[in-house]
């Protein structure tokens, strides 16, 4: 799907943050008993841990159909799970952190949904496979990206750099979880040079 060295370079980055999320959800849950609910933070290290996940498949294999759906599902669910934090928390920069959360989920799913129109011109698909996306592609012959799509996936990479300055930002503004911010930066600044990599 996407060219070296990109692809060893973005496993790489999305297994850190994934590893990052998950063993602060084992050390958060062995702290609570098992019958209680997730936490607003524990949500959020299981929004990032799948989204890193959902990353790396991507930068391996075109992902499609009912495998792209079901994860769109997923990441929607994520996202309205995030609503009830956000009417709970009070403080401006405690509610962006949660709306740049949901606004990586959105990201998630237009970079799902869109997978296919962005990379058509390719007429590839998987790490130099060479079998054909779809999304318009006919045998592997390369189809020009609409222009719709490329302004829409221009502002979901803007969105994308916007929220991993946020969070470079609070790394260094917040006395507690700075590796949490800083990963959650790195993972904004991938989705962001994911979303480039598959419109070139």
């Amino acid at each position: 799907m996407l060219e070296a060295p990109w692809v060893p370079v973005l496993t790489v980055v999305f297994l850190l943050t994934g590893l990052v999320c998950v063993a602060d959800l084992v050390i958060r849950r062995r702290a609570v008993s098992r019958d209680q609910p997730f936490s607003d933070e524990e949500l959020i290290g299981i929004n990032h841990g799948a989204m890193s996940a959902a990353m790396i498949l991507m930068v391996w294999v075109m992902v499609e159909g009912a495998v792209a759906w079901a994860q769109i599902a997923v990441f929607a669910i994520l996202a309205l799970a995030l609503l009830p934090a956000y009417r709970r928390t009070r403080h401006a920069a405690d509610r962006a952190d949660l709306f740049s959360h949901a606004g990586m989920d959105v990201a998630m799913i237009w970079m799902l949904a869109a997978m296919p129109t962005l990379m058509s011109e390719m007429g590839t698909g998987g790490a130099g496979s060479g079998h054909s996306h779809g999304g318009g592609a006919s045998g592997g012959v390369p189809v020009p990206t609409p222009a719709w799509a490329d302004t829409v996936n221009i502002a979901f990479v803007a969105l994308a750099a916007a929220t991993a300055l946020w969070w470079l930002y609070r790394a260094t503004t917040k006395s507690r979880h700075r590796l949490h911010s800083l990963s959650y930066s790195v993972m904004a600044a991938g989705m962001g040079a994911m979303l480039l990599l598959m419109n070139v």
